[in-house]
């Protein structure tokens, strides 16, 4: 690890919900207000666990809805070299082989750190790092439409494999695992495109620590 010299205090800020819920899109319309050396994310996303030891076959069975999954262990540990004022090597993860690539995405402290993803509510350890837990709820069929125009353009799957997965995994998944961590938010964001109020919140929220650091 490399260290930086700064004093300040960082914002870590949590932003969950379902697959497809729009969490991607509240974190753009937040990054989008502020300068890249303030505000800084993480994704969960970025965290699956390593597969090496699979073959491709395998891999493509894994649930990746659950817990499990998660490298929540070397996620945690990064969160908290960041708060410690030392910069991190975040993995970069590969949907179309489902393992970890041998690239990585240096990241420095940031003021404001944000940490998304489907599970970042559910490990208790990794709940406590945040100074506010966001969940972005959006309607079921929704969530299932945008994963599935996701997968299909993004991730090379075919609409059979995304409904398949969708009902097996995602969907009872997402009601033990996910729904019920809505209990541990601060603020629930319904998501719409034309809802800014929460958006607004948060932005000031971001804006206070900012302001701040600079007068500290």
């Amino acid at each position: 690890m490399f260290f930086v010299n700064t004093d300040k205090i960082m914002l870590i800020i949590g932003i969950t919900g379902g697959t497809g819920s729009g969490k991607t899109t509240v974190v753009n319309q937040i990054l989008k207000e502020f300068a890249s050396e303030e505000v800084g994310v993480i994704s969960q996303d970025s965290y699956y666990k390593q597969t090496d030891n699979m073959s491709y076959e395998e891999r493509t069975k894994i649930n990746f809805d659950h817990p499990r999954s998660i490298d929540f262990e070397l996620l945690i540990s990064h969160i908290k070299d960041l708060k410690a004022d030392k910069i991190i090597e975040q993995p970069v993860y590969s949907f179309v082989t489902h393992n970890r690539t041998s690239d990585i995405v240096v990241t420095h402290p940031k003021k404001v750190m944000i940490v998304e993803g489907i599970l970042i509510l559910n490990n208790s350890e990794l709940r406590d790092q945040f100074d506010i837990k966001i969940f972005v709820h959006a309607d079921a069929d929704e969530r299932l439409i945008r994963r599935i125009k996701r997968d299909i353009t993004e991730r090379g799957r075919d609409i059979d494999e995304v409904l398949t997965r969708y009902q097996q995994t995602i969907k009872p998944m997402h009601l033990q695992f996910i729904e019920p961590t809505k209990n541990f938010a601060d603020i629930i964001i319904p998501y719409d495109r034309h809802n800014n109020v929460a958006i607004d919140i948060m932005k000031s929220v971001i804006n206070n620590r900012i302001f701040q650091d600079k007068n500290n």
